[in-house]
């Protein structure tokens, strides 16, 4: 199946589930579907932890949940899954050009390489930090190396260290919002996020790149309202936040990382709880909160946010609002799972704008997993050479 094709088909059906993925049951203590789909919403709230992290880390899983109340969900089955992408055996000598690389970030750009096309165009490592990608590609490829970098502290530090393997890798400190992409060159990108990696799509492909190898991710960064297609002929409509349900996933998060996640939902749903009694009814976003407003204990945290929120200090029932924040969280981790089910989805069709468009200015495309999710959930990668 095409990209066209694939999108096409894929278009048609999200906007038909709209009310399922829209909805945020953080934000909402009862979303229009559990109220329509009561029995749906009983057997979310009774399923027991082990289940919830299953359902919640398996969308398929999640899909056929929701299909058993919800028969017409199952069309969906099947859509997500794309090719794995077959590496090629890299000849790296030695481990020197791997210093200072946590190692699953490296199993990352160890992965991105070795299924990266293969040529002797010039290679633009976009958004690059370090360039530890540009500097492996430039390694293993024998071809030179320009990774663009906005924060100058990393690319002296990168500098230094493909000056220590003596490897044909410059630097360009740059913003890449407001530079032009350079004609004839293989543009690579791993992880830039938002509108970097749109900003090369859209601007190399006007301007010529010869081939792209990206992994998108954080769409939602640049958007403001709706996302702004690059294809716009859709039916589908995002908004920021639905966006930023395509990287919501934990897959990678320690047991101890969760248990905070847990906390800090659990205490902002308690203080949301609190508000809305004091009679400030509806969600209302929250201003970035200190992280070690979490360190010490929840009526202290209740006190200090309420004070900066204008609201009165809370009396001598604090802890039950702690209770209702637990409760809270309880509800809406299973009633989460309803949207999380749509996330692959939804990230699906963010990146399938981005290569029909490719599509459309001449490129052949292919799209596929470059690796496994254990070492990072956004694991798509758009290929493309010009025809």
């Amino acid at each position: 199946m095409t990209p066209g094709m694939r999108r096409k088909e894929l278009d048609a059906l999200l906007p038909t589930f709209r009310e399922l993925w829209h909805a945020q049951p953080f934000r909402e203590p009862r979303p229009n579907w559990a109220l329509n789909h009561p029995a749906l919403t009983e057997d979310l709230l009774r399923l027991d932890e082990a289940e919830v992290e299953y359902l919640a880390d398996d969308t398929g899983a999640a899909l056929k949940f929701i299909a058993r109340h919800l028969p017409d969900v199952a069309c969906l089955a099947g859509l997500e899954a794309l090719p794995i992408k077959t590496a090629a055996r890299l000849a790296i000598p030695g481990e020197r050009w791997a210093w200072e690389i946590p190692g699953r970030k490296r199993s990352q750009i160890e992965a991105f390489a070795g299924v990266a096309q293969t040529g002797d165009a010039p290679i633009l490592d976009w958004c690059g930090g370090k360039g530890h990608l540009g500097r492996l590609l430039a390694l293993v490829r024998d071809v030179p190396v320009r990774t663009l970098e906005i924060d100058p502290a990393l690319c002296g530090a990168g500098q230094a260290l493909a000056k220590r393997l003596s490897l044909c890798q410059d630097f360009s400190i740059a913003d890449a919002l407001q530079v032009e992409v350079p004609a004839g060159c293989h543009a690579v990108a791993l992880h830039a996020c938002g509108d970097l990696h749109r900003r090369l799509i859209e601007q190399g492909a006007k301007n010529g790149v010869a081939r792209f190898d990206v992994a998108p991710c954080c769409y939602y960064r640049g958007v403001t309202g709706l996302y702004q297609p690059l294809v716009p002929d859709g039916q589908t409509l995002l908004s920021r936040d639905d966006t930023r349900l395509a990287v919501t996933e934990t897959v990678t998060a320690s047991p101890r990382l969760r248990r905070r996640r847990d906390r800090e939902m659990a205490w902002k749903l308690g203080f949301d709880a609190y508000r809305r009694a004091s009679g400030e009814y509806g969600y209302k976003s929250f201003k970035p909160i200190s992280a070690a407003w979490f360190g010490g204990q929840f009526p202290e945290f209740l006190q200090r946010v309420a004070t900066r929120e204008g609201l009165p200090v809370p009396g001598r029932s604090v802890r039950e609002w702690e209770e209702v924040g637990w409760q809270r969280l309880h509800e809406v981790l299973r009633l989460s799972i309803v949207r999380q089910a749509f996330r692959r989805l939804i990230e699906l069709w963010l990146v399938l704008d981005l290569s029909v468009y490719l599509e459309m200015q001449g490129y052949s495309v292919d799209l596929g997993i470059f690796c496994e999710r254990s070492l990072t959930p956004r694991n798509l990668l758009i290929s493309a050479r010009r025809a």
